[in-house]
């Protein structure tokens, strides 16, 4: 028979291992992979970035096919969500370039030393990682529209939760923004202290919270929008004014306004 005491003991290491990890480490293993990077290539960048655009837009197909299968009803929107998930693991899984976990990530070695240059650095990856993010989305629209890769029903249902993302106004999307970029940054600075299941788990509950939550992720709300764009049911300035850049604002305040600051706050003392 096992010893449950040894095991007890074990279990107990383990939890004391993981609580002892202080911010400041975290903080530094954050700003590492930051600094890293700021250093790669403009074409590593882009591709990375165009990949995260097409792997995010499974959110959106995921999230699509189960609301076509579910009835007109409050609690469909618990289960449909659980799709909106799957772009998110393929994204963070796979390390490619989502521009809400940019958010964060080269913002603390910026925090540490915000001259003109690392000034530029950081918008250069924003620049090249957000712009990449929209083509792949761009892509992914044109392809859903035009290559009829999907059944008619189950694309039905990828237009019924475009055009119900859409309904948001400017404001809202801006409002609804702050909450999914500040839950994308704290999923990145948790992350670091996760083994593989608890990563997966992890990223899981998170994303599933805004999907659930109605909140605007700029990205993969940008999918959404492009496919009514090429529907022909909306035009680009609209969702340029009205969609991408008040969620991108809203994301960017609730990742680096709120969430980053308040994490460099705690820890500035001990680093």
């Amino acid at each position: 028979m096992p010893d449950h005491t040894d095991l007890d003991s074990d279990e107990n290491e383990q939890a004391d291992e993981y609580e002892s990890v202080p911010s400041s480490v975290i903080f530094e293993a954050i700003r590492r992979e930051g600094e890293h990077e700021l250093s790669r290539s403009t074409s590593a960048l882009w591709w990375s970035g165009v990949a995260a655009g097409l792997a995010i837009s499974t959110s959106v197909l995921c999230k699509g096919f189960l609301a076509s299968i579910l009835p007109d009803a409050d609690w469909a929107a618990g289960i449909s969500n659980l799709g909106y998930t799957v772009g998110f693991l393929i994204v963070i899984l796979g390390r490619m370039q989502l521009f809400t976990e940019n958010t964060i990530t080269p913002i603390l070695p910026l925090f540490l030393k915000p001259t003109r240059s690392s000034f530029y650095q950081t918008a250069r990856l924003w620049g090249i990682v957000f712009a990449a993010n929209l083509v792949g989305c761009m892509a992914a629209a044109l392809v859903l529209v035009y290559g009829h890769i999907v059944p008619e029903a189950r694309f039905e249902g990828i237009l019924a939760i475009s055009h119900h993302y859409a309904e948001a106004t400017g404001f809202e999307h801006f409002a609804w923004g702050i909450p999914a970029g500040f839950l994308i940054a704290a999923l990145v600075w948790i992350l670091p202290r996760m083994e593989s299941a608890g990563e997966v788990l992890m990223i899981v509950i998170v994303t599933y919270m805004i999907g659930v939550g109605g909140m605007s992720h700029v990205v993969a709300g940008s999918t959404e929008l492009f496919i009514l764009v090429v529907q022909g049911e909306l035009g680009i300035a609209a969702v340029v004014f009205e969609g991408i850049l008040p969620a991108l604002a809203g994301n960017v305040l609730g990742g680096t306004g709120i969430f980053a600051a308040l994490t460099y706050a705690q820890v500035r003392e001990e680093i």
